[in-house]
């Protein structure tokens, strides 16, 4: 009887990797499996050194062309209505959950989200000078902040549509370091906004164009003893 005919070499790339994939199983062994990087989670910057987290904070908005002031809780009233007083804002969309006091002495009308005429269609939020809102996170190492739907930040219409928005952050609770220290401390299953600097977009030549996405201006304001 003759002896059983040995199996075909693989053929393929495809073919041949299952076979490595499937003579390192039946062998079994091997070197100790490594533990998996963490270098992700180091920042750069110390996650509680609050002063510079700031400082980071606030130079990587500015380099995304981000106008970018800082101030006090007693003090944010009065910036807020000199940034739309500047801008000559006459209307201002806000959501649901703003802090009341944040408009106190603006000469800017506010339109809430849940005025009585029902939720800001965006249409008439096309027809607003600027938008006010809170966020959910600033991310220091990239200039980014994050909304989340959350009672001082609405529905993502409202920061899309208006040409102008003023976003504003409560140091040094509202600030971290790094994009993996933050995703913790996001829920998966609220709807996100990530937002580095104003809308902008560029063509095959790199000419930038602000404004197409979303506002063509963003302001942020760092109230730095906001908890």
């Amino acid at each position: 009887m003759s002896s059983p005919r040995p199996p075909a070499p693989p053929s393929g790339s495809r073919e041949l990797v299952l076979a490595r994939i499937r003579a390192a199983l039946r062998a079994g062994g091997g070197p100790p499996e490594e533990p998996a990087p963490r270098d992700h989670l180091r920042s750069h910057v110390p996650a509680d050194d609050a002063d510079a987290l700031l400082d980071l904070l606030q130079h990587n908005l500015a380099d995304y062309r981000a106008l970018v002031h800082r101030c006090t809780t007693d003090r944010l009233p009065l910036l807020l209505a000199a940034l739309f007083e500047a801008r000559g804002t006459r209307t201002v969309a806000v959501p649901p959950g703003l802090p009341p006091d944040w408009l106190a002495v603006t000469r800017a009308r506010a339109l809430a989200d849940d005025g009585p005429d029902g939720p800001l269609t965006a249409a008439r939020l096309d027809t607003v000078d600027s938008v006010l809102t809170g966020c959910a996170l600033a991310i220091a190492e990239t200039g980014t902040l994050v909304l989340d739907a959350g009672p001082a930040q609405g529905r993502r219409l409202l920061t899309l549509v208006p040409d102008h928005h003023v976003c504003v952050v409560l140091a040094p609770g509202q600030v971290v370091a790094s994009v993996p220290l933050a995703l913790p401390r996001l829920d998966p299953t609220r709807p996100q906004t990530w937002i580095s600097g104003p809308s902008a977009t560029s063509d095959i030549e790199l000419d930038r164009v602000e404004g197409v996405h979303g506002p063509r201006t963003l302001e942020v304001v760092l109230v730095t003893d906001g908890g």
